[in-house]
């Protein structure tokens, strides 16, 4: 033994002791040899060192010599060390202990390693070397040494070039306590022969647990004693798997091949065998049969599937053994052995379902969990398998607590973070746990978290795995998405994982129609529950994606895409949306002939979009086809079939859509009961069960109007109750309901028009949100409706706000975008700028939208939204704001009474249930004035009998009496303008002369209440007079509308004058205004000198020459011809030269510094007749761009006589002006009213009473 230093004192007492432990772990055979050496180390340590340092090992012919040197040594401290150097010795060279050399001393290595080395350190110390074919040098030490290579490295292989050491240290010194060299002879060579095995892959390589591997291997026999072990490799998803390893075997190490395919559980560390998948023992002579050439090895079936291996044997030298893994023999633990009895135990539970083999299997993988506290390195594998255990007791009923079982799932996860080999398989096992809770539970909450886990675990998959496909599969991702769209409310993190599987699937993939059909299907089932139109748009563009898939047709397809486009129909009012819906609705039912399994949902389909386009185009023939396509689906859905509710429902709906066409009760009736059969069968959390409630109580309603029995309207209101009850608040039906439930109970007004507000201001163009007004034929009536309900409740001051939040809605979102934000800038400029700004953008995508071209006004539509959208949240964070908390929100009586600070309103009211006016005063409540007298189809007739009048006056002579006006102005002053006069004049006491302003609703909206007179004389022979007479009045289309020019006065600017006029037709239709060039000059004239003036006639008068002249001046005006288009009032326009000056064009442009407008032209003051309460025409579209005052005109205008009125209105508008005066734009209505008294004798009643002012 050497000694360095100081240490040989120490070391040498201690030396004897060290000797005879070394003696005992070595387990000596011959004490002769190691007993010279202990008794020498007592007398003299140098001696032995010198026995203990062994001489030459004899090997193997053709083999590697190694020479074994084993020194103890002292360290400081006292610390042992104990050194075996492995070195090459030539061969024959003569040595002492061979009979020392033996199984013991290696023994003794491998224990010695186990105390001092992590067991990880050992298993990569496997190399068995080989002998040579002579039996006679085999019989020597090599049949004495048979596990000599089992603790050298694996990295040390013969022929190295340098000499290679592992050195083994102790916790308690940092020096190494056993090393170990190996260096190979100069002279030694190869020349052995061996059989070399390639695994080249296996399939159907089915679990018989039926639990998902993390991976497969298979084990080869070695020799006796050891077995070679495949890498581990990932199932793919046809359940095959590819290896490649080379194994080098010898016939001669045993007498049979032995193998086995085996699933391992964990990726990164293996505890146990795995799980056994096939066992297979082959003679050499069968297994050397096939030659050169791979073959297949088949194994005992595993549910009905035999695993197979292939192959190949080839003959090679020693030196040829480049590529081969070889192992010694797999950890023998007893947690590892009680791991594999308890996957053993599982595989006989799950293939026998023996409730004992189940409880067995727990009892061992719950002793191995006892065993391997939180730290130990096997922690989340022994979870895992548990819960795994435990799961499929839950599963097959055996087991009713799962609870436990996904807690032992989560720890498993929480110690196999991100990155962890382990990581995808423990996010399955959890998700497995929690779709199985769900199954049996149905907890929302399960299913969630569930979908949240897979968002995670799909891109952790790879493509073509075992794995992804399971994920993937029935029982996966497609199981979570299901799931959450039976959800009442449609899930975000459904969607998001069809977002996922969609962009696994690339184009050109075989899985991506499917991938895009299902995610457009969990939109379109987001859209309605929420009423997001871009998940509507997108669902569009999937579907036809998914369709130039499958140029020649696939029926699903076709319907997804025509139910979208039928959605988005019924949402924006597209035509060309519904004409492609059915084209492809009736190529399905082509695709679907009668015996198909899907003709059923065919002919739904398309019944269904028939009734839409009857409600469009009132065609007959469209719903008598629908109540057909309906009678034969009923067939095709037999009692006890799962969609009969839904037929039923459709049936009757189309039932009694016919029978309010050609009201025959008995449609009526059958409606009726099918309604209720189908309620019956469908769950209250069907999505359309609302549909069935309210469609219920309609036709509960019509029966009510023919026989007056109160059961029929007692079970609407209760329907319609529940039906508003099982809907969110934002749910685009809710305004639908709140319709149909108000025409049986009065009530809820003001949520009806927030819900249509919504509704409307989604659409990204002016125009489409006048059409979708237009759309809801029930909701015109609604603000009359309401107002008469408040009325009739005595709240007078509520009639008011709801009149002005129902009506006047096109004018109240447009201005919305140009709201005044002094007061905001004083408190917040950054929130202000941020307003003005998206207000900006907001009103610019509206003119995008426009656009001909269908995928650039889509883009535009999303744009929209995406801003409207930035809008509200801005909206929002103004009104957190103390002084800003009803920012932009319906005003309250107390701002609208602002409207009536020079004079009082009136509102006049027609609705079904009352006529009456309101009058808002300058301060106080509002006075009500009942107009018994009055019916609603008098109204009505009333406005046509004006129509036909005004037409017949106009062809009469100047001086022929028009006795037709005049009674019919009679009839407004008797029954409508006295009992509003009385109010005026004794109860509010209002003097003669004051500014009055009409703000006209419904069928008012067509009468010209500013021209009514008794046209008579009293006893006194003084004439009766008239209601201008006694008041200067004006009209204002909301409240609101003249509320806000009142407050855009406070910005006044120099004054500029221009007249506009344009005397041709444009299109050649109509006459020439010959009178316009006379009026324009006679206008210029009398304006005053000292305002700077301009005209722009004839050539100059072009649609963009107005549009400037609008921009640049104060005042305006016009004389050419006016249309209103009455189908289109944003169409309604000003012929100029080139173009048409259209009231959008006007809208688009932001006037603010304009003052005051005379609009002599035709039809200028007059709305539309599908919206009369939006108030929609070109003198209210002037007034919204910046005009604070306006005069325009009811009907046609004629010019030669008009001009007489505009001189006489300029006369007094400019009267005893100075020149240091400013021009007063509220002159206007009293100048207009002293005009038509002055041209009585020159101008024809019609004429005089054409011309009305709007504004301040």
């Amino acid at each position: 033994m050497e000694v360095d230093g100081d240490g040989d004192a120490l070391f040498a007492q201690a030396f004897p002791e060290i000797c005879a432990n070394i003696c005992r772990e070595l387990d000596v055979v011959d004490e002769h040899d190691i007993g010279g050496g202990v008794a020498a180390a007592r007398e003299t340590p140098s001696k032995v060192s010198q026995i203990l340092n062994l001489g030459p090992v004899p090997c193997c012919d053709h083999s590697e010599i190694l020479m074994i040197t084993m020194t103890l040594s002292a360290l400081p401290r006292g610390i042992p060390r104990f050194d075996i150097t492995w070195r090459n010795s030539p061969m024959g060279e003569s040595g002492s202990g061979h009979n020392f050399l033996n199984t013991s001393i290696i023994n003794h290595l491998r224990r010695t390693g186990t105390q001092l080395v992590a067991s990880s350190l050992l298993k990569s110390m496997i190399l068995i070397p080989r002998c040579s074919t002579d039996s006679s040098d085999n019989s020597g030490w090599w049949s004495r040494f048979p596990m000599l290579g089992a603790i050298i490295p694996a990295s040390i292989v013969p022929n190295t070039p340098r000499q290679r050491e592992i050195h083994v240290k102790h916790d308690l010194n940092p020096q190494p306590l056993l090393s170990l060299s190996v260096k190979p002879h100069p002279q030694f060579h190869s020349f052995s022969i061996f059989d070399a095995a390639c695994l080249v892959s296996g399939k159907n390589l089915q679990v018989p647990s039926q639990r998902l591997p993390a991976g497969i291997y298979v084990s080869i026999n070695v020799d006796s004693r050891g077995r070679w072990k495949s890498a581990l490799k990932v199932l793919s998803s046809e359940k095959s798997v590819v290896w490649g390893d080379t194994v080098t075997l010898s016939s001669r190490a045993s007498h049979v091949f032995s193998v086995e395919i085996r699933a391992s559980y964990e990726a990164d560390r293996m505890l146990g065998s795995g799980e056994a998948i096939g066992k297979l023992q082959l003679s050499w002579d069968e297994l050397l049969s096939h030659g050169d050439e791979s073959f297949d090895i088949s194994f005992l079936p595993v549910r009905d599937v035999h695993p197979s291996l292939t192959l190949k044997i080839a003959v090679m030298h020693a030196c040829q053994n480049q590529n081969s893994a070889l192992s010694g023999s797999l950890i023998d633990c007893e947690i590892g052995r009680d791991t594999d009895a308890g996957h053993a135990r599982l595989v006989e539970y799950v293939t026998s379902e023996n409730v004992s083999h189940l409880n067995a299997a727990v009892e061992h993988l719950q002793l191995v969990l006892d065993q391997c506290p939180v730290s130990h390195p096997d922690h989340a594998t022994v979870l895992t398998n548990l819960a795994y255990a435990r799961l499929q007791g839950y599963i097959r009923n055996h087991l009713q607590d799962n609870d436990t079982t996904t807690s032992l799932f989560r720890d498993a996860l929480a110690l196999r973070p991100q990155r962890h080999p382990d990581h995808p398989l423990s996010l399955y096992n959890l998700t497995a746990a929690l779709i199985w809770r769900h199954k049996k539970n149905s907890t929302a909450a399960d299913i969630r978290e569930a979908a949240q886990f897979y968002h995670e675990l799909l891109p952790l998959c790879p493509e073509g795995t075992y794995l992804r496909s399971i994920a993937e599969g029935p029982n996966g991702v497609d199981y979570v998405i299901s799931a959450f769209n039976n959800l009442p409310i449609a899930s975000d993190e459904g969607i998001h994982l069809r977002r996922v599987v969609l962009k696994l699937c690339p184009l050109g993939h075989q899985l991506r129609p499917r991938a895009l059909h299902k995610l457009s299907m969990a939109l379109r089932s987001h859209f309605t529950q929420h009423g997001n139109i871009d998940d509507l748009d997108t669902s569009i563009q999937l579907d036809r994606e998914a369709m130039s898939l499958y140029p020649e047709g696939h029926g699903d397809y076709l319907n997804n895409l025509a139910l979208s486009l039928v959605l988005r129909f019924e949402h924006q009012g597209k035509p060309n949306d519904l004409d492609e819906a059915i084209s492809l609705q009736e190529e399905a039912l082509r695709l679907r002939p009668v015996g198909h399994a899907s003709r059923d949902i065919a002919l739904s389909n398309l019944g269904l979009t028939l009734i839409t386009r009857f409600y469009k185009r009132d065609d007959i023939d469209d719903i008598t086809r629908a109540v057909s396509l309906y009678r034969e689906a009923l067939t095709l859905r037999p009692p006890g079939h799962p969609r009969r509710d839904t037929t039923l429902s459709n049936l009757a709906t189309a039932l009694n859509i016919r029978y309010h066409k050609s009201h025959v009760r008995e449609d009526l009736n059958e409606a009726i009961d099918l309604y209720r059969e189908s309620l019956q069968l469908k769950r209250p959390d069907r999505p359309k069960h609302h549909v069935t409630l309210r469609n219920l109580g309609s036709a509960l309603c019509s029966r009510f109007t023919q026989t007056g029995k109160n059961e029929d309207v007692e079970e609407a209101i209760n329907l319609c109750q529940e039906s508003l009850a099982v809907l969110s608040s934002l749910h685009p039906a809710m305004c639908s309901s709140y319709i149909q439930l108000q025409k049986a109970y009065l009530f809820p007004y003001q949520m009806c028009f927030e819900l249509f507000d919504s509704h409307v201001m989604t659409r990204s163009s002016i125009i489409s949100r006048r059409e979708a007004a237009a759309a809801f034929g029930g909701a015109q009536s609604l603000p009359v409706d309401a107002a008469s309900c408040a009325i009739h409740r005595d709240n007078l001051r509520r009639a008011v706000e709801l009149m002005e939040q129902g009506r006047g809605q096109q004018w109240s979102l447009a201005s919305r975008l140009r709201t005044p934000l002094e007061d905001l800038e004083s408190i917040s400029p950054a929130l202000a700028h941020k307003f003005l700004h998206l207000s900006k953008h907001l009103s610019d995508a509206q003119c995008s939208v426009a656009s001909t071209d269908g995928v650039t006004a889509d883009r535009a539509a999303t744009e929209y939204r995406r801003l409207t959208r930035q809008w509200d949240a801005v909206v929002a964070e103004i009104r957190d704001l103390r002084a800003f908390s009803r920012f932009l929100l319906p005003p309250s009586y107390e701002d609208l009474q602002a409207a009536a600070r020079y004079g009082p309103v009136i509102i006049l009211i027609a609705s079904q249930y009352s006529r009456s006016a309101i009058i808002v005063p300058m301060s106080g409540d509002p006075h009500h004035v009942p107009l018994p007298s009055v019916a609603l189809a008098e109204l009505i007739n009333l406005k046509d009998r004006f129509a036909r009048a005004i037409r017949d006056a106009s062809k009469m002579g100047p001086k022929v009496p028009r006795n037709d006006l005049i009674v019919l102005l009679r009839t407004v002053w008797d029954e409508i303008m006295l009992p509003i006069v009385n109010v005026l004049q004794h109860g509010l006491k209002l003097k003669f002369h004051s500014r009055i302003w009409l703000c006209p609703t419904a069928a008012f909206t067509s009468i010209p209440l500013h021209a009514a007179h008794p046209f008579r004389t009293n006893a006194d022979r003084s004439k009766e007079p008239c209601l201008e007479d006694l008041y200067i009045c004006s009209y204002t289309p909301t409240l609101s509308a003249l509320v806000r020019s009142r407050q855009m006065m406070k910005r006044r600017v120099t004054p500029s004058f221009v007249t506009i006029g344009q005397g041709q037709t444009g299109a050649g239709k109509g006459k020439a205004l010959l009178a316009v060039d006379s009026e324009l000059e006679l206008v210029h004239k009398l304006a005053p000198a000292t305002i700077n003036r301009t005209t722009i006639s004839g050539d100059t008068a072009t649609q963009a020459g107005a549009l400037e002249a609008l921009q640049q001046n104060t005042w305006v005006h016009l004389a050419c011809h006016g249309k209103q288009d009455r189908m289109q009032p944003y169409h309604s326009h000003f012929v100029m030269r080139d173009e048409r000056l259209t009231l959008l064009d006007i809208m688009e442009r932001d006037i603010p510094r304009a003052e005051f407008a005379f609009l002599s032209a035709c039809h200028t003051a007059v709305g539309d007749e599908e919206t009369p309460d939006e108030v929609i025409h070109l003198a209210a579209g002037l007034q919204f761009s910046g005009f604070k005052s306006v005069v325009g005109t009811l009907w046609e205008v004629d010019d030669s006589v008009a001009k007489h009125v505009v001189e006489s209105f300029y006369e007094n508008m400019f009267k005893d002006l100075k020149d240091d005066s400013v021009m007063d734009c509220t002159k206007a209505a009293w100048a207009l009213n002293r005009a038509t008294h002055a041209v009585k004798t020159k101008v024809p009643l019609e004429q005089r009473m054409v011309f009305v002012h709007i504004g301040v």
